[in-house]
């Protein structure tokens, strides 16, 4: 039993060691609209009355709209709404809620925020007649009307550019264009690739190899802005299952099966005294001591007052609960046995066996009240 305690204990201990040391206590969120991602450290969505200061990192604040959106706002360019996140990458998406997104990117400003673009590349936008230009080239069409639209290329060769500019268009701006990556949208024709997301990246806070893990990272403690590597809960009980596993092999299956055997032992040990002591007759006056000398039994009078009965082939007592095993020596009653009961708690016992406690003892073994005389008779069951 205490090695059991000890199994116990330890298997309840080893969750809550691990929750102090290696679980981040900074809860995950995620906005209604956007259920493709969680949102977790560095990030946390801000939220009136239940923000944990220390659980985001600077300059990773989020928040929801009305709508169920993720919600990203950036000092000089404004709010972005989020696609996804990816925390291993350190990458997260971006797309403008108006849909047009090759506006935002020519005014992007990232100062003063933690994320940057991968590429710039350099673009020139030209206005040119809608009558020009339509199904003969893919215009930026929120950047379009039913009278002018706009173009767009990142192509090097300048003589695309100048024929257009020249005969058709107005050149607007040659700019860099942040980019995911170098040859994205490095075609020499017009496009409209620039209607896509916006990649972003981070390097600090560097989680890369604690996410590669299957870990998370966190602040250390409430007051620290030192991160480290913490166990995500599924990796902390898969380990706990573990060490649980390897215990119960090690200590716990062992100590069952020696508890079991020593337990069959006994049994057997028990059976075979219990019939050796039937073969003998079993003599009460030997095996029955006194638990106090300073008690004394009952008189042989008294106790030949109690009921006799001799079983007869269906072995029923006579009265009590019909047990069909002696409460003091154990064995089973058989026909032609004599038993004796005491009236007032009616339990029974093998007459040889129940006279010689009763000469030692003066109450019943089974519920220890105190008999008291009574007339019996002697007839067959």
């Amino acid at each position: 039993m205490d090695i059991f305690n000890f199994l116990l204990s330890l298997f309840l201990l080893f969750p809550l060691i691990s929750a102090v040391n290696t679980t981040p206590s900074c809860p995950t969120s995620i906005c209604f609209n956007s259920r493709n991602f969680t949102i977790r450290f560095p990030f946390q969505a801000v939220l009136p009355g239940a923000s944990s200061p220390n659980c985001v990192y600077p300059g990773f604040n989020l928040s929801c709209d009305n709508q169920g959106n993720t919600v990203i706002r950036f000092p000089y360019s404004g709010e972005f709404f989020v696609r996804g996140i990816d925390y291993q990458a350190q990458e997260i998406q971006l797309y403008d809620p108006s849909n047009c997104l090759p506006r935002r990117l020519m005014d992007l400003n990232l100062s003063g925020t933690p994320f940057r673009v991968a590429y710039h590349i350099n673009y020139t936008f030209m206005l040119c007649p809608t009558a020009f230009t339509q199904s003969r080239f893919t215009a930026v069409d929120c950047l379009s009307n039913s009278t002018n639209t706009t173009l767009a290329t990142s192509s090097n060769t300048l003589s695309l550019v100048e024929i257009f500019a020249s005969k058709y268009c107005k050149v607007l701006v040659t700019m860099p264009i942040p980019v995911s990556s170098p040859t994205q949208y490095s075609d020499s024709e017009f496009t409209s690739g620039l209607n896509g997301d916006l990649q972003l990246y981070w390097d600090v806070p560097n989680c890369q190899d604690c996410e590669a893990q299957g870990a998370m990272c966190g602040f250390e403690n409430n007051t620290s802005q030192q991160v480290m590597c913490f166990d995500s809960p599924g990796t902390d009980m898969a380990n706990h299952l573990q060490l649980l596993k390897m215990i119960s092999l090690t200590v716990a299956i062992p100590t069952i099966v020696c508890a079991f055997c020593t337990a069959c032992i006994c049994l057997i040990h028990g059976r075979q005294r219990h019939g050796t002591a039937r073969q003998q007759n079993f003599d009460p006056t030997v095996t029955l001591q006194p638990s106090d000398t300073s008690i004394s039994g009952l008189d042989q009078s008294t106790i030949e007052s109690y009921t006799k009965v001799v079983l007869g082939e269906s072995r029923r007592l006579p009265m009590g609960p019909n047990d069909g095993t002696c409460p003091i020596c154990l064995s089973d009653y058989r026909a032609e046995e004599v038993v004796r009961c005491i009236p007032e708690c009616q339990h029974c016992f093998h007459a040889g066996c129940i006279d010689a406690w009763l000469r030692l003892n003066n109450s019943c073994p089974v519920c220890r009240n105190s008999p008291s005389p009574a007339h019996g008779v002697l007839q067959p069951v």
